[in-house]
């Protein structure tokens, strides 16, 4: 044991009155040193794994106090390490994830949860046989302009909300494993299932691939939800500048989460209204847009302090396996209807025994 490592675990901060939980990060890759980050910020951070010796060696020249291993199997043998981390490439996430449980860590494992229904479902089991907290890192659920956005929507300042869109386009994070659905649409998948309150009865995508075979650098993906709200998210990793926006249209007003913009700007509300000439002739009269304050916060800190404080009380975290499992199916249909050429599917008819993620086997 290094003698950092014991002045950290020492000095670790209380969480709700409870000791805080030590932390391991599995993998350390671009989102893994995110996650290094925070948790060392938050006087947590004891150890990491990881295969590539460069990463580690980042780690251990950054943060000169935390244990750097291998192998996820040193970390997990651990008796200090409480929860960890599974930041490990996407298709190793379920694996991983078990392992953690089954050694009797608390874990947050990145998004997606698997890349099966049937994973998933297996380890959501798991985690709850084992009596251990699962929580998935839809991160954006924490960012301070969602949970605003949460509120207006709850509070019936939008009135009823009749169609949600989505863009979460960049260039570059190009992957063979997954493609740019499975990469990029949990996020906006799991805010329109918060926004909506529901599951969508059935789901299309369509999509292309350009770069490797079969697997499709942009989607454009259709929800429908019972009572008939829309949901349209459009992914893609070749599209020639950034934009993060997820829109939400009511019946009284429409809101706009622009990640991209400064704070001030992020969250915008448009009090437009429509009005009926003779009672039959719409009429849109434009408003002007009114910013939403927000209080600046990383969501991944916000994220991290949750799941700190859900491992040292018991509490069911936000982000739980269970409303991950809400977006996987969404996801497997998803793919499912892909594959068929933007065929509609219904998310009831995903069972885990049918759909496998091809990047999975």
């Amino acid at each position: 044991m290094k003698s950092g490592e014991t002045r950290r675990r020492k000095g670790r901060a209380s969480v709700s009155g409870q000791r805080a939980p030590a932390i391991a990060v599995l993998g350390c890759g671009q989102w893994g040193m995110n996650h290094v980050r925070v948790w060392n910020d938050l006087g947590l951070l004891v150890a990491v794994a990881d295969p590539d010796p460069g990463r580690r060696s980042l780690v251990a020249d950054a943060y000169p106090g935390v244990v750097t291993s291998a192998t996820a199997s040193e970390v997990l043998a651990r008796p200090d390490v409480a929860a960890v981390v599974v930041a490990t490439p996407a298709t190793t996430h379920a694996a991983i994830a078990t392992q953690a449980l089954e050694a009797g860590k608390h874990v947050l494992v990145e998004k997606p949860l698997a890349m099966s229904a049937d994973e998933g479902t297996l380890l959501v089991k798991r985690a709850r046989d084992l009596d251990r907290l699962l929580m998935v890192g839809h991160v954006l659920e924490f960012h301070p302009a969602v949970l605003a956005l949460r509120r207006l929507v709850d509070d019936g300042v939008l009135g009823r909300v009749r169609y949600l869109y989505s863009n979460r386009l960049s260039f570059g994070r190009l992957r063979t494993d997954e493609n740019a659905m499975w990469s990029f649409a949990p996020h906006d998948i799991a805010l329109c299932l918060r926004i909506v309150g529901r599951s969508p009865t059935d789901v299309t995508c369509r999509g292309a691939a350009f770069l490797s075979p079969e697997v499709a650098d942009v989607t454009l993906m259709g929800l429908t939800f019972p009572g008939g709200t829309q949901a349209h998210v459009f992914v893609s990793w070749l599209h020639p500048f950034k934009e993060h926006r997820f829109v939400v249209v009511g019946d009284r007003q429409m809101a706009v989460f622009d990640d991209t913009a400064p704070w001030p700007e992020k969250l915008v509300l448009y009090p437009h209204q429509v009005d009926w000439v003779g009672g039959t002739v719409p009429v849109a009269r434009k408003a002007e847009g009114v910013a939403v304050a927000l209080d600046p916060d990383e969501p991944l800190v916000a994220e991290c302090r949750h799941f700190a404080e859900a491992v040292s009380t018991g509490s069911r975290p936000l982000t739980d396996g269970e409303s991950a499992l809400g977006v996987l199916r969404v996801l497997s249909a998803g793919d499912r209807s892909l594959r068929a050429g933007g065929a509609p599917v219904t998310v009831d008819e995903v069972e885990p025994s049918v759909f496998v993620h091809p990047t999975a086997t």
